[in-house]
């Protein structure tokens, strides 16, 4: 379980760092140029390590289990939230309508998982990503006050969007059944 409390922390902190200390991280970027961005790079994938490793490893005592019908809302959230990855760099409608779709999607997903799984170490972790993606939004809504709106969206577009998030929906369910887990519960 450490190893989960630490990696959520090395993930919030890593991501927080330029808004919870701004001096700091522009005395960092002036003393180190673009290898401070390596830095937090290599923090990342150390949090990703140590979330990984904790997880897989964890013996911890399940606290609820999932009513059924929680998968069919888990995989619905999940879609959505493949969905949301991708409105900040898409030509959709969607993009002009929500401020912060990367982060909303990352606190998608974990509700996602907080919904079907009930041992102690999913709720440290994916409970920990979402207070970090929640605070995200409220830190960057504070002190981004200059924000402007994107304007455009293309029925294209949103076809576009549509097509690839159910793609990477796609893999994401054949990673998930190549790992033991089977997302859809009729399914061997």
């Amino acid at each position: 379980m450490s190893l989960i409390i630490l990696g959520v922390l090395l993930w919030s902190t890593a991501h927080l760092f330029k808004r919870l200390a701004p001096d700091a991280r522009r005395a960092l970027q002036d003393k180190m140029g673009n290898a401070s961005k390596a830095l937090f790079a290599v923090a990342l994938a150390a949090s990703v390590v140590l979330m990984v490793v904790g997880y897989k490893g964890n013996t911890a005592p399940i606290l609820y289990v999932a009513p059924d019908w929680a998968v069919h809302v888990n995989n619905t959230l999940m879609l959505i939230a493949i969905a949301l990855f991708g409105v900040g760099n898409s030509q959709s409608h969607l993009r002009g309508a929500i401020r912060h779709p990367m982060l909303i999607g990352f606190l998608l997903w974990t509700i996602a998982h907080l919904l079907v799984n009930g041992d102690l170490a999913s709720i440290v972790l994916f409970g920990g990503l979402g207070v970090w993606a929640l605070a995200a939004i409220v830190l960057i809504n504070r002190q981004d006050t200059g924000y402007v709106r994107w304007t455009g969206g293309t029925l294209k577009g949103d076809l576009r969007l549509g097509l690839i998030a159910l793609v990477l929906y796609g893999v994401a369910t054949a990673i998930h059944w190549w790992l033991g887990v089977r997302p859809f519960p009729m399914v061997g």
